[in-house]
């Protein structure tokens, strides 16, 4: 994937090397280096420059982005894609439930990494997966996927920093006694199991989860979710934990009268764009088996 950038030189930055002015960008180490080894990377008044090179207020700086390769170990296989939105640096998709971000044993060709990846090869190009928010198979809705090494980057500390604001809607059987509440209860492994997790308060990792209930109906009740943390499974058990589990939950509440997998949801994403860093809002809506319930 190719892309390039421009930056205008402030007076702020009036002397600094390129390199340590891409830091100040987002960019890490690793993309530097990285960027160091690419053709005509770094560009002022048309001709290339060394990184170490100090700049001037009012320069024009061009960083130019050149990804030839593609994720090996990821076939392309065509599927229907849901894309939200997409430009030169992101890729916003709507995921059904019932599909992996990743390939895995199971999953080889199956996955939203194949279809990306499809996608791209039918355009003719390269394509790195980077996924900034991931989701487990079974929970549907938004997810962003960066276009390039920067832009992925950036996303991925934004995500650590708490700046990629998440909203989820999940069905939890019965009714809460409070409409609003925090569920403050860490999380750990349950035997070092590589997949379930309980709440564990010797051993467990801080977890916070904000809800506030949209409806009750027929035993269930709607909830959206704001995680303050990002623990695995961290919804699903936690409303375990206060007797409210999602429907469906073949890990945590293997009860599928209703639905067939976990009733959760990636119904908002709120984040400022990594490159342009405008304000970005993407709202997905009940997908049908949630939606039938309400």
């Amino acid at each position: 994937m190719n892309r390039t950038l421009t930056y205008e030189i402030t007076t702020k930055y009036d002397g600094f090397q390129i390199d340590k002015y891409l830091k100040t960008q987002g960019y890490s180490s690793a993309n530097i280096t990285a960027i160091k080894k690419m053709p005509n990377n770094v560009v002022i008044d048309g001709e290339w420059v060394h990184m170490n090179r100090e700049l001037v207020a009012g320069e024009v700086l061009t960083v130019n982005i050149s990804e030839e390769d593609s994720s090996e170990k990821i076939p392309p296989v065509k599927m229907d894609l849901d894309i939200v939105y997409e430009d030169e640096d992101i890729i916003v998709i709507n995921k059904p439930a019932g599909l992996p971000i990743h390939p895995s044993l199971n999953h080889y060709e199956d996955s939203l990494a194949n279809g990306l990846a499809y996608y791209y090869k039918a355009q003719g190009k390269a394509f790195i997966f980077r996924c900034a928010n991931r989701l487990d198979k079974n929970t549907s809705g938004l997810t962003v996927v960066a276009k390039h090494l920067v832009s992925a980057n950036i996303l991925s500390t934004m995500v650590k920093n708490r700046d990629f604001h998440r909203e989820y809607y999940a069905i939890v059987r019965g009714k809460l006694d409070e409409l609003e509440g925090t569920i403050d209860a860490p999380i750990g492994r349950v035997n070092d199991s590589i997949i379930t997790r309980c709440v564990d308060y010797e051993h467990g990792e801080r977890a916070v989860t904000h809800y506030k209930v949209i409806d009750e109906k027929n035993g269930h009740s709607l909830v959206a979710i704001h995680l303050e943390t990002g623990r695995t499974h961290q919804i699903r058990v936690h409303f375990k934990y206060i007797g409210h589990p999602l429907i469906g939950d073949h890990l945590y509440n293997p009860d599928f009268e209703w639905m067939d997998r976990q009733a959760l949801h990636s119904r908002r994403i709120e984040f400022r764009h990594p490159i342009t860093k405008q304000a970005m809002e993407f709202v997905a809506p009940l997908p049908e088996d949630m939606r039938r319930l309400f």
